[in-house]
């Protein structure tokens, strides 16, 4: 494989805006797209309440349910636990994981927040991908703080020269994370790249607040789309992302970093 297509969606836990639920077409809207990589946030795994009133409420967990069989290989970090069940992050994949680990990075306990980190071995390149999933905090001060413990995380465990894609909802509104990020890892978001601006994603059916994100290293972006109107402005709250992404020769990114 060398070119890898991603998603990220933050899936509002099933229901739109106006409260519908809506999985069964968000479903078939994430299938069309095709991906390889599917970066989910807010995704419900286990709701006894939603479970006895929502009409078609699926039998299996929301995470199952959208998998089906076109992706084999998934992983589940439970974040915010409740009475009734329990939510969190979510990476849907067609290739199967070595190795998957949720991190908590909570710094309050009105927001209860992880990265889902995955390792995913590539037929063809020398060094696995690493995956990060994310939903960070409302308020500035502990997005600060989870980018730090998400730098450290991938600091002591990921080898620098490793490729890596990062992929949620970032909630940063006023744009201060990719800076840190880039001068910490090294990696580019992908529509600040290609465009010179963080993709607008939020609110769905008027989309003013860049929130969401996919930050890559080692892969070269060949395309970047935020997937708005029908039928995304009539699913969740956000919009999703899109990027096709290909790896690069061991050779290419030496040069890159030899001309940094």
């Amino acid at each position: 494989m060398s070119r890898l297509h991603v998603l990220s969606y933050n899936i509002h836990k099933g229901f739109s805006q106006s409260r519908q639920f809506v999985l069964s077409r968000i479903k078939q809207a994430i299938r069309e797209v095709g991906a390889d990589l599917v970066f989910l946030q807010e995704v419900i795994g286990e709701h006894s309440g939603h479970r006895k009133r929502v009409k078609g409420w699926p039998v299996e967990t929301q995470l199952e349910y959208l998998a089906d069989s076109i992706w084999t290989h998934h992983a589940y970090g439970k974040n915010a636990v409740y009475t009734e069940g329990h939510h969190g992050n979510a990476i849907l994949s067609q290739l199967p994981f070595s190795f998957y680990e949720n991190i908590d990075v909570s710094t309050n306990r009105f927001e209860r927040r992880g990265l889902l980190h995955g390792i995913i071995d590539i037929d063809g390149q020398p060094d696995p991908l690493h995956v990060i999933c994310l939903h960070l905090d409302l308020l500035q001060r502990g997005r600060r703080l989870q980018i730090q413990r998400l730098c450290d995380r991938l600091l002591q465990h990921v080898p620098r020269d490793a490729p890596l894609v990062i992929a949620g909802d970032f909630n940063d509104w006023n744009e201060s994370l990719s800076g840190p990020l880039e001068e910490a890892l090294g990696v580019r978001e992908v529509f600040k790249e290609r465009s010179g601006a963080h993709a607008r994603s939020f609110p769905s059916w008027l989309p003013l607040l860049p929130l969401d994100r996919i930050y890559c290293r080692g892969l070269r972006i060949v395309e970047s789309r935020c997937l708005h109107g029908p039928p995304w402005n009539a699913l969740s709250d956000h919009n999703a992302l899109y990027a096709a992404l290909e790896f690069e020769s061991a050779e290419s990114g030496a040069a890159r970093g030899n001309s940094d």
